[in-house]
């Protein structure tokens, strides 16, 4: 079964987030992972919270996969990069 991580993301520092989408993507598509959502244009249909800097949306395989990518011992200098950086929400949901 299919799985989605899924960030919200608060940005604090822009200067530092090329860097780490360049270096992420290879690392997603090795566990299988594909974007199918990585921006920021949005629209707010409801709620009362403020809208993200950033929405990203990766699909990967199974939960497997994805867990597999974000403790992938390459991406941990990456997540400390992107914690200078950005303040996310960042959740792993099974799909259907």
């Amino acid at each position: 079964m299919k799985a989605y991580a899924i960030g919200s993301v608060q940005m604090r520092d822009d200067s530092r987030v090329k860097d780490y989408a360049a270096k992420t993507e290879a690392i997603v598509a090795r566990h299988g992972g594909r974007y199918l959502v990585r921006g920021a244009t949005m629209e707010k249909l409801e709620g009362a919270g403020p809208l993200p800097h950033v929405m990203v949306v990766i699909e990967f395989p199974s939960m497997e996969h994805a867990r597999a990518w974000h403790s992938d011992a390459k991406y941990a200098p990456l997540i400390k990069l992107r914690q200078a950086c950005c303040d996310i929400d960042l959740v792993l949901a099974e799909g259907m």
